[in-house]
């Protein structure tokens, strides 16, 4: 048997078991005000001013469920997530902060859908979350009582969907997608897979993480349904793998939704090694993918929860060699104003040598721990394009020009 235990969330005596395992009561009972999380919190000054100033800030929310897991400390990683710092009420010392940091709005292409890159979009069926994380990067739409996507919009992102053949895949988003009712998403569900060119279907959902008791037996039939859907969750810190959460996870992956953790890189709450490590190996005991280590996007009030991309660097760089390649996430930095994904890896080329006579080359590596070798590439002359590669030109060429 492995090492990991799971321990269960404390339930407070004055909420019955019934009550703490039905997630529509998670939902209804959120902590919202300042008397809201003073049932759970000694709130320190810094918090308290939020509430008191803090009128313009991005929603304040969070489950019973998950306000239980933080701890009494103000630097309490999982407490730096849910709580609002008076940090968000100046802008006066911030080093970088924008309202749409993936620049979104300009790859709007629908109300509520977003075609940035070619072959998948972005689809935003609600605005509404269950926890509204402090780093959050999509404050622009997030928490803004649009709730559930009208028909209307919904039609039109159909349509969109129907003329651009490319789109292979449809990335369902908000807000929480897991937060609106069974009949609404297999509804959704439903209408993506009548048009056959959409071949993968992602949920994006914080739910296992922050109210886990929404995976039920009856979201997981209506899931299997559809397939295939596939399942992208943000755990950040290993404690929030609790009983209840390891068991929704794996509930997912025995109904056949294969799930990938996104995981976002927070200063004071996981920048550290020995954390990733914990999380990922834990993630990846459950069956789910350690998928994305994601810089922290300089959205509005996020600048003390950013660490630097040179310590996420050197973080990934000392994960390099110890971590099983399965339990290692991808380092991503979304560039800012709507620049896409770039995937950084650490650096062990040393140097390139091309050899000009037949324009081979020779590229000199130092490894993790020290070994250094050359890698000799074959000269150009000598490369061939596959016999049969034009049977696939068509879709190819499909997808790549999916956003014109």
């Amino acid at each position: 048997m492995a090492q990991f235990k799971w321990t269960r969330s404390q339930r407070p005596e004055s909420v019955s078991p019934e009550n703490w395992a039905d997630w529509t009561w998670q939902l209804r009972n959120s902590l919202k005000s300042q008397q809201d999380f003073q049932r759970y919190f000694v709130l320190s000054e810094s918090e308290q001013r939020c509430f008191r100033e803090g009128g313009e800030l991005f929603n304040i929310r969070t489950t019973p469920y998950y306000a239980s897991l933080a701890r009494a400390h103000e630097e309490d990683p999982i407490r730096k997530i849910l709580m609002p710092k008076s940090e968000e009420l100046s802008s006066a010392t911030v080093a970088q902060q924008m309202p749409d940091p993936l620049g979104e709005k300009k790859n709007q292409v629908t109300n509520r859908l977003i075609h940035r890159y070619s072959d998948r979009v972005l689809y935003l069926i609600t605005d509404v979350c269950s926890v509204y994380c402090r780093f959050c990067t999509r404050k622009h739409f997030t928490g803004s009582d649009q709730a559930l996507i009208h028909t209307e919009d919904h039609q039109k992102a159909l349509q969109y969907l129907r003329s651009h053949p490319g789109v292979r895949e449809v990335i369902l988003s908000g807000g929480d997608p897991l937060t609106v009712s069974d009949s609404a998403l297999d509804r959704i569900l439903f209408d993506l897979r009548q048009i056959s060119t959409v071949e993968i279907i992602r949920i994006g959902s914080r739910m296992p993480v922050v109210a886990p008791q929404r995976i039920t037996t009856d979201l997981m039939q209506m899931l299997r349904r559809h397939k295939p859907v596939f399942l992208m969750t943000h755990f950040n810190h290993p404690r929030e793998i609790t009983e209840e959460a390891a068991i929704a996870v794996e509930n997912f992956v025995d109904h056949g939704v294969p799930v990938m953790n996104q995981m976002v890189l927070l200063n004071g709450v996981n920048n550290h090694p020995a954390i990733v490590q914990a999380l990922s190996r834990r993630m990846l005991y459950l069956r789910a993918k350690p998928y994305y280590m994601f810089q922290c996007d300089p959205s509005l009030g996020t600048d003390h929860l950013r660490n630097s991309i040179d310590q996420s660097l050197e973080i990934q760089k000392e994960l390099w060699g110890h971590l099983s390649g399965l339990a290692m996430p991808n380092y991503a930095v979304d560039i800012p104003a709507g620049g896409g994904k770039t995937v950084l890896t650490p650096n062990f080329e040393i140097e390139n040598k091309v050899a000009t006579e037949d324009e081979s080359s020779v590229r000199t590596y130092v490894g993790w721990d020290g070994v250094k070798s050359d890698y000799i590439s074959p000269p150009k002359a000598k490369i061939k394009i596959p016999l049969d590669a034009e049977n696939y030109f068509h879709e190819w060429d499909q997808l790549k020009s999916a956003k014109l």
